[in-house]
């Protein structure tokens, strides 16, 4: 049996090359870092989470919580990683980044079906291949795409929030909560008055930006830079992340909450949630301190954009990843336009599955859009090809099988998609 080229080693590239070395499927594993780095990444290891630490919502009426079940039915490393790295995040699943990272590179390199080769690819290989460069992928490799898709790629940007040592916030203005009033008192919250939260908004809707090519200001609205959510109008931000609900306590009653998550597992370091930014760091520094309790605040990292580059998927993919021309080419991660950490380890973990049983004489799975995984890989090869934009996980792409009640919507949907997916799993595992 041939070897399977994968390329990236990302959420996407490192779960795909965990499902085919599991069926004993040799793996040529190629990864340009640490030799060629990108302006978001900061180690050599895989799957390094590069913006939020979060994996978002464990729940199973939310469509990530979701999305995690049916990988963890599957065998998912990534969600192996995230459970052994897990750190206090409320009703969300956060992790320590590090050893998160750390953990998934010793199980994969330490594997004897995988050869780690560290070299930017810049060509389409022959062969088996799964292409799981991800939104960061290098300019060889987008020409490469381009040149053999004579398609044009689309771009957004993506935006890393910054990071704060705790040590250094002011707890007699920041107090511990939940996330909303879900969960347990995990978050840092920052409270605003009126006034504070007016005064702070001036200042951030006129602060200096990093220059921006005009390709660089499309966004994507789960990720928006919270200076351009401002724009939108003087509220809009109170009805995003700094929405105040169920964040008063004994003494704040405030008008608008800041709220940090924990970083990493020594409880050291934490993120400002939704705020991904272009401004510049100078900018960073001045206005993020007018935040209560964020005045004295060291900065461990500044938030910063990077690109992030997607395939027109409806013209160029199956639901099973594959190319529609090519059977042994695989496509995975963000670069097929699944948006966020967990959506893109799924379509991994996807298409390698798909190549394994395409390299064994079996049927590649089309997963029903009745679970969320299937869901996902429909959307994206299903939707408008003039109007593609990457989409997360979530209950609106998925079909419903029978009528319920409105307000059971997503437990019937949980429910669902949790017995429709089951065979396909049970299929995989007697592989």
């Amino acid at each position: 049996m041939p070897k399977v080229k994968i390329i990236g080693a990302g959420l996407a590239g490192s779960e795909a090359a965990y499902q085919l070395i599991s069926k004993g499927i040799e793996v040529e594993l190629y990864e340009m870092r640490p030799k060629k780095s990108t302006p978001a990444h900061k180690t050599a290891n895989f799957s390094e989470l590069v913006c939020s630490n979060s994996l978002r919502s464990n729940a199973l009426t939310n469509g990530v919580g979701l999305l995690k079940e049916e990988m963890r039915r599957f065998g998912s490393l990534i969600m192996d990683a995230a459970e052994k790295y897990q750190i206090p995040a409320g009703s969300a699943l956060a992790v320590d980044r590090e050893g998160f990272s750390s953990y998934i590179t010793e199980v994969i390199k330490s594997s004897p079906f995988v050869t780690v080769i560290e070299e930017e690819v810049d060509h389409i290989p022959e062969g088996p291949t799964i292409i799981a460069s991800g939104p960061l992928s290098s300019e060889k490799m987008c020409e490469a795409l381009q040149d053999y898709f004579h398609k044009d790629f689309f771009h957004f940007f993506d935006a890393i929030a910054p990071i704060v040592y705790k040590d250094s916030i002011d707890f007699s203005k920041a107090y511990y909560k939940s996330r909303y009033g879900v969960g347990e008192d995990d978050y840092i919250n920052c409270p605003m008055t009126r006034d504070e939260f007016f005064n702070f908004y001036r200042e951030l809707i006129n602060a200096k930006m990093i220059d921006l090519h005009e390709f660089e200001q499309v966004f994507f609205e789960g990720c928006m830079p919270i200076e351009e959510m401002a724009r939108r109008g003087m509220k809009t931000m109170l009805f995003g992340p700094l929405k105040p609900v169920g964040l008063s306590d004994d003494t704040h009653h405030p008008y608008a909450v800041v709220q940090l998550r924990q970083d990493n597992a020594r409880d050291s370091l934490y993120n400002i949630v939704g705020f991904q930014t272009h401004l510049t760091y100078g900018e960073q520094k001045r206005v993020f301190s007018m935040i209560p309790g964020l005045e004295h605040a060291e900065f461990a990292r500044y938030g910063e954009m990077h690109r992030n580059t997607y395939i027109n998927s409806p013209s160029l993919l199956k639901a099973t990843y594959q190319d529609k021309t090519r059977d042994d080419l695989f496509f995975a991660g963000q670069l097929t336009g699944v948006e966020g950490y967990i959506e893109s380890a799924a379509s991994g973990m996807l298409a390698g599955i798909n190549m394994a049983l395409y390299l064994k004489g079996e049927t590649p799975l089309i997963l029903p859009d009745t679970c969320m995984i299937g869901a996902m890989a429909n959307y994206i090869t299903h939707a408008s090809k003039d109007s593609f934009a990457p989409m997360n996980a979530n209950f609106g792409i998925m079909r419903l099988l029978k009528d319920c009640p409105k307000n059971m919507r997503k437990e019937f949907l949980s429910k669902q998609a949790l017995e429709v997916i089951q065979p396909y799993i049970d299929l995989w595992k007697n592989i």
